[in-house]
């Protein structure tokens, strides 16, 4: 069982930036994708970023292409998601996930079978 911790949520004033951890336990090698994605009150958990495991290769929503960076550290095993230039339609409950067995898709809920806890950004404008 893939268990996933993540950390580094909290308030931040528009403009400003934090980074957010997640730690991963158990992975294998059929884990294609890493990714984020954020839940706003009364809205659908949404797409933010994903990284591909082996490759590297990263991939973005719209609304956060220039402004969010997602890596990882594979000896750590661990992925990041760097936020830049946050603005408060940003703010949400940002939750870490790993790929279902086998599966390349990356940008929706259905690819991903493990999810972490949750962490929340606030963003005052």
């Amino acid at each position: 069982q893939v268990q996933l911790v993540e950390s580094g949520g909290g308030l931040v004033q528009a403009g400003g930036s934090l980074r957010l951890s997640c730690a991963a336990s158990r992975l294998t090698f059929s884990t294609y994708f890493m990714g984020w994605f954020r839940q706003a009150p009364g809205k659908e958990r949404e797409f933010v970023a994903a990284i591909h495991w082996s490759t590297g290769g990263t991939y973005y929503a719209d609304s956060v292409l220039g402004r969010f960076t997602i890596s990882k550290d594979n000896a750590k095993n661990t992925v990041y998601l760097q936020m830049n230039r946050l603005k408060a339609e940003d703010t949400a409950v940002y939750y870490c996930a790993a790929g279902r067995s086998f599966s390349r898709i990356y940008d929706s809920v259905d690819g991903y079978a493990y999810w972490g806890q949750g962490t929340q950004v606030t963003v005052s404008s």
